[in-house]
C-alpha cells in the first residue's frame, strides 16, 4: 500500500508541476476576436487578460458612443471566451485521466 501511495504523490507532484508550466505559457498564447465587422479587435492572451484593444478610426469618427461602447464590450468579452477555452483545452491536457469526470476543482 505504502508504494502505491507514495506513486499517487509522485503523479500528483508532477501533475503540479506540468500545471505551473502550462499556466505560464498560458500568458503567451493569444486570441483575437472582433465585433462590428471588425471595427473593434480585441486581443487577451490565455491567462484571460485584454492585451490589445484596436478600434477602426471610422468608429471612432462617427461619433456614435453607444456604438462604439457595445462594440468594445462585445469584442472584449468574445476574446475573453475564447480565452478561457484555450484555457480549459491546456489545463485539460494535463489533467487527464488524474481528475475523475464531473469532479468540480476551481481553476480547472
Amino acid at each position: 500500500m505504502k508504494g502505491g501511495l507514495q506513486g499517487m504523490m509522485k503523479q500528483v507532484q508532477k501533475m503540479q508541476a506540468e500545471m505551473e508550466r502550462v499556466q505560464n505559457e498560458l500568458g503567451n498564447k493569444t486570441v483575437t476576436e472582433e465585433s462590428g465587422g471588425g471595427m473593434v479587435k480585441a486581443t487577451s492572451n490565455g491567462k484571460k487578460e485584454l492585451i490589445s484593444l484596436n478600434i477602426d478610426p471610422e468608429v471612432i469618427s462617427s461619433g456614435d458612443k453607444e456604438m462604439l461602447e457595445d462594440l468594445i464590450v462585445a469584442a472584449v468579452n468574445k476574446s475573453l471566451q475564447s480565452a478561457g477555452k484555450i484555457a480549459e483545452e491546456e489545463m485539460a491536457n494535463v489533467t487527464k485521466g488524474m481528475i475523475p469526470p464531473g469532479l468540480n476543482i476551481p481553476g480547472f
